[in-house]
């Protein structure tokens, strides 16, 4: 499908497998990418399980494109929100099986998927923009807010704590946490299970649920565009 996300149906399930560099840096190319092969997914009926590079599911934004300039800036971090809003509104199940660090953006794509696992090891998963100096963006806060617990969400998005895997369990990065080499057949299994349940039941639940949270979603978003513009 891509060089920057390659995609692979088997059985039912899509695997979309992040490739772009040593730190798989969220650009538009991948954003792109990662929208077409959501697309695909959706044509083939098929659960999704997002993966990243062996250590690595992604270390956010590529800075490149943050430090050209405040448009390139807002038009990104626009462009990431609202694949993260369509995540959290896809019509099959999303899973991500993070291979070990998540930071920023890639900390964000672990908050909009249906299910999370990471593997055990010396791995980072948070939120760090207040240590490299950003302000949260409102769509960020609300992301965080949803879906992290109270105490969890404070000490992240405001003073930076970056968690290890167990530690990202608790505050609600993830669901589960494997030896790194079950990671991909946990995912698969978990795939399977939730393959059983009736998708339009799954999808309309899912809309009910988060109805008024993609509501707040949308706002933020907008408020981002002319916060940052």
């Amino acid at each position: 499908m891509s060089d920057l996300i390659s995609y692979q149906l088997e059985d039912g399930i899509a695997t979309l497998t992040l490739n772009n560099g040593k730190v798989n840096a969220i650009s538009p190319d991948v954003i792109a990418a990662f929208n077409a092969a959501l697309d695909q997914a959706v044509q083939d009926r098929a659960v999704v399980i997002i993966t990243g590079q062996p250590g690595i599911l992604s270390g956010g934004y590529d800075l490149k494109v943050m430090t050209s300039g405040p448009q390139n800036a807002v038009a990104l971090v626009t462009a990431g929100s609202t694949l993260a809003r369509r995540m959290l509104s896809h019509p099959f199940p999303i899973i991500v099986a993070c291979p070990g660090h998540a930071i920023a953006k890639g900390a964000f794509i672990l908050l909009s998927a249906d299910y999370r696992i990471g593997v055990e090891g010396p791995f980072n998963i948070g939120l760090n923009e207040v240590q490299i100096g950003m302000t949260m963006h409102h769509a960020g806060i609300e992301l965080a807010r949803d879906r992290l617990r109270k105490s969890a969400f404070h000490r992240s998005v405001i003073n930076g704590e970056i968690f290890n895997p167990e530690g990202a369990v608790d505050a609600g990065f993830l669901d589960k946490v494997v030896p790194v080499e079950q990671l991909m057949a946990t995912a698969v299994a978990v795939a399977q299970q939730l393959k059983k349940i009736n998708m339009t039941a799954h999808k309309n639940t899912k809309l009910k649920v988060r109805k008024a949270f993609l509501e707040t979603l949308d706002k933020a978003i907008e408020l981002d565009q002319q916060h940052l513009g």
